[in-house]
């Protein structure tokens, strides 16, 4: 179900809160856009921020607007609140719908994000839901605020840049509280799971596989991805195994038949139950996702 927070005027919420793969892609090279969504990703992120050198930011940002009222359908990356490019960023996005009212903007992915207020205020302006990357202990701490912040679609996290903030290593022990706060405030506020960071090491496909297992088991249900070539194994991880899925109708249907029961020798209880019926909706929901992946 759709928060109510949400921006009433978006029909994509949805799209953004199930997603599990969040392909970026830099916001100048347009050439590469269409490329990036054909890649299979779940949400597209065009990037107008870091992947944007100064001197290209304002070409950058017309050709996004230009692809985006002309069919495209992405996500976009602004600048953050301390740049100057900031406002031309989210002005420029909210004028796609004057330009296109059918323009297929899914969402604005507000970096360094510690302003429950300034979140509101992008939702607002462009009319679509925000992604709020958070990247500081600031962030951090406002977690729970930022969740709640009316036309927050979902949290993400940038464990590179927070570790920075903190002058600590981003290793898995270093960032762990701020993953679980970040799990934690999502839940609270009636969010899917959070967005984990990005995988840098390209060609080490057991490393992504290895991290999208952690994230998921700390209830984190999306990624941050740099290439193409990560999206299929993304999704994959989210896809229950053979083995997950045999145990789960084994206990819905022992829990059909009533009374005290057990499968593989454990006692089967509601949350167990529960958890049965989350691994059949997600293979239910998996199949057939699939498709093929192009280089940009």
């Amino acid at each position: 179900m759709t928060p109510a927070h949400l921006p009433e005027t978006s029909a994509t919420g949805a799209v953004v809160q199930q997603a599990r793969s969040f392909l970026f892609v830099p916001g100048d090279r347009p050439e590469r856009f269409d490329k990036a969504v054909a890649s299979g990703a779940d949400v597209v992120i065009i990037d107008l921020e870091d992947a944007v050198a100064p001197e290209a930011k304002a070409q950058a940002r017309d050709a996004v607007v230009q692809w985006l009222t002309e069919g495209g359908r992405a996500a976009v990356r602004v600048n953050a609140a301390d740049s100057p490019e900031h406002q031309a960023d989210v002005h420029a996005l909210a004028g796609t719908f004057t330009i296109a009212p059918d323009s297929e903007l899914l969402a604005v992915v507000l970096p360094k994000a510690d302003d429950p207020d300034l979140a509101s205020s992008v939702a607002n302006l462009t009319g679509v839901p925000v992604i709020a990357l958070v990247e500081s202990a600031l962030g951090v701490v406002r977690a729970h605020e930022i969740a709640s912040a009316a036309g927050v679609s979902r949290l993400a996290f940038g464990h590179l840049d927070y570790a920075v903030d903190l002058g600590s290593g981003n290793g898995r022990e270093a960032v762990l509280l701020a993953r679980s706060t970040l799990v934690l405030a999502s839940r609270a506020a009636g969010l899917p799971g959070p967005i984990d960071g990005v995988t840098t090491a390209l060609d080490d496909a057991e490393a992504l596989t290895d991290d999208l297992a952690y994230a998921r088991d700390l209830g984190l249900t999306g990624k941050l991805l740099i290439h193409p070539k990560q999206v299929e194994p993304t999704h994959a991880a989210g896809r229950p195994s053979e083995e997950e899925v045999a145990w789960a109708q084994r206990v819905i249907e022992a829990a059909a038949a009533g009374g005290a029961v057990r499968v593989d020798g454990d006692m089967v209880d509601a949350p167990v139950v529960a958890r049965a019926e989350g691994i059949i909706g997600r293979a239910g929901s998996a199949a057939g996702s699939a498709r093929p992946v192009e280089d940009t």
